[in-house]
């Protein structure tokens, strides 16, 4: 097991609530790349979540979110900033489940120092294999982000402003 962990949250028989497993797909086809991390795809998440965090020193969420943004938008949050949000958009089909498991690995002392939560904004759920066109042009973009995150595991966070972009 590796103190870092990528996880894919969502459906792939759901159009664009696959983008999270997608990504995840993409980074582990080169996990070569990123020595010291596991990427994992679990789908509608639940408990197992929980279960593949316990250890890790930081982990990393993708999945589709509800933002009110344009559709193929992708957004860095923390789980803290997710929860500021929820009442005011429904950040994802499995947001309640996953917030509410990193809370009980909150309590029993098993979550990691830094979690990041990746959400792109999914312009169709409905039955069907294929990315809606807009979240697909933004599925490289996505991967880019999480890699530069990636690049960032082990170092300390960076303020915005002193690193002239998104902190690590």
């Amino acid at each position: 097991m590796n103190a870092v962990i990528v996880i894919g949250l969502g459906n792939l028989l759901m159009s664009d609530e696959g983008v999270g497993i997608r990504v995840v797909q993409a980074l582990s086809s080169r996990a070569a790349t990123y020595p010291g991390v596991d990427f994992a795809d679990l789908g509608t998440a639940g408990m197992r979540v929980l279960h593949a965090i316990t250890g890790r020193r930081h982990a990393v969420f993708v999945d589709c979110a509800f933002m009110g943004q344009p559709p193929g938008t992708v957004q860095r949050f923390t789980p803290d900033a997710v929860r500021s949000l929820k009442s005011v958009a429904g950040l994802s089909l499995h947001e309640g489940d996953l917030l509410e498991t990193l809370e009980l690995a909150r309590r029993l002392g098993e979550v990691p120092e830094r979690i990041v939560i990746f959400g792109i904004e999914p312009l169709t759920i409905t039955p069907g294999m294929e990315l809606s066109p807009p979240v697909a042009a933004r599925l490289d973009d996505c991967v880019a982000q999480v890699a530069r995150e990636l690049r960032c595991c082990g170092r300390p966070a960076i303020p915005a402003a002193a690193a002239g972009q998104r902190s690590c």
